[in-house]
């Protein structure tokens, strides 16, 4: 085969390419010479294996099935960088608009943001985002007046000989919360359980999920500072649920050292059922005292957008016993619901157990929703106010009863 490709290479050179090149046909004759070349090449390759065939239609289905998933792969790609691209475009039009939009945003709050159903809820979120922002530049702001606040004094003190405390609020610090955490151990063998419901992410938004771990972030620091701390299981918590992310952006490395209990199972599993009581301001049972033996549950949401009822639903589904705060029987209620926050529960029963005084523990209800405290029981409030009521009417109200009577006497006569 190779002497025979030469053989044509030779007469193509002596013979054919100086005629072509004195009639100027030398770039036209070049690319037949080039594909006699190659069929002669292929003819003697076919002649050689005859056996050997190619399957054309198998190899036109792999490569149309191979682009076509490249087309698709591209495709989507494509799809899902021109939706961000163009949701980042509408941020930046509703900024120069002069609406509520937050200056930075991150990938997973602008798929968020994305996956909004309605323009009002967009319009929520977006303010919802701006407002956090601010709050965090605030801090900052602070955080950085703070610090140059304690430098000018650093410097004042040099200045002045002053002798420097920073070493003492150090070690006392560090004392303080080797204190707080050896209690915490102590109460995790000792201490009296308290659980916190994880199973209503399902039931809020991402905004109330974020607002609920920050209640709960507050009353972990709160109980860890108390006398007698309670002992916190987090029941039915999921690893990959949006409790977990919020609690590691509050927590962060701290998370896997926090001196609670955290697991997926339920309460009724961990704990006996007679001795589990839930807490819920749609209880029809009032709560008269603090049981000591007893363990309370606690859901763990927000009820801005929540329907009433959820967790007592919840509780009779699972046939535990349940109960509410007596709110109306030691305040004088003013406006707004009877829900509380999670942090403001937590002051009310750790006051209780310390001390066993509703009037102490009733103190962290905010100061708008009630008017001030009950002197006397409601029954005979009632009385008083019905004693007020005549004696301001005094005479007129004994003529009216003088002449409700004659009416229906007449009425009987006719008859």
């Amino acid at each position: 085969m190779q002497s025979a490709n030469v053989l044509l290479k030779k007469i193509i050179r002596s013979s054919v390419l100086p005629f072509a090149a004195q009639y100027g046909m030398k770039k036209d004759l070049f690319p037949l010479s080039r594909t006699l070349s190659l069929s002669f090449c292929l003819k003697q390759d076919n002649s050689c294996n005859p056996s050997e065939k190619l399957d054309l239609d198998a190899w036109k289905k792999v490569m149309r099935s191979g682009l076509q998933d490249e087309v698709s792969g591209t495709v989507s790609e494509h799809k899902e960088l021109s939706s961000s691209a163009a949701a980042r475009e509408v941020l930046e039009m509703w900024r120069l608009a002069g609406r509520s939009v937050p200056e930075s945003i991150s990938e997973e709050q602008l798929k968020t943001f994305m996956e909004c159903p309605s323009k009002s809820a967009k319009k929520k979120y977006l303010k919802y985002l701006h407002l956090k922002e601010l709050h965090k530049k605030n801090d900052k702001r602070k955080m950085d007046e703070k610090r140059e606040r304690r430098l000018e004094a650093e410097e004042q003190a040099s200045k002045t000989d002053e002798p420097k405390r920073n070493s003492f609020i150090c070690l006392w610090a560090n004392c303080m919360d080797r204190t707080y955490g050896w209690r915490a151990a102590q109460s995790m063998i000792f201490g009296q359980p308290l659980v916190f419901d994880m199973s209503y992410e399902k039931d809020m938004s991402v905004r109330e999920v974020a607002d609920t771990v920050r209640q709960i972030v507050l009353s972990e620091g709160c109980n860890r500072r108390s006398v007698d701390p309670f002992h916190i299981h987090f029941c039915n918590f999921k690893g990959d649920s949006l409790y977990h992310k919020e609690f590691i952006k509050h927590y962060r490395e701290a998370w896997g050292k926090l001196l609670i209990t955290v697991t997926d199972q339920c309460y009724t599993d961990v704990f006996p059922k007679h001795k589990l009581i839930y807490l819920t301001a749609d209880s029809p049972k009032v709560m008269k005292t603090f049981d000591h033996n007893k363990i309370y549950i606690v859901g763990s949401m927000v009820d801005r957008s929540i329907k009433t009822g959820v967790s007592l639903a919840r509780a009779k589904r699972l046939g535990l016993e349940t109960a509410a705060l007596p709110l109306e029987k030691y305040l004088l209620w003013n406006t707004g619901g009877k829900n509380l926050t999670l942090d403001q529960m937590m002051h009310i029963l750790l006051t209780l157990k310390d001390t066993g005084d509703w009037k102490k523990a009733l103190e962290f209800v905010p100061k708008r929703k009630y008017c001030g405290f009950v002197s006397k029981p409601v029954h005979e409030l009632k009385k008083t106010l019905n004693l007020i009521n005549t004696l301001k009417l005094g005479k007129r109200q004994e003529e009216v009863r003088k002449q409700f009577a004659k009416n229906y006497s007449k009425k009987l006569t006719q008859k």
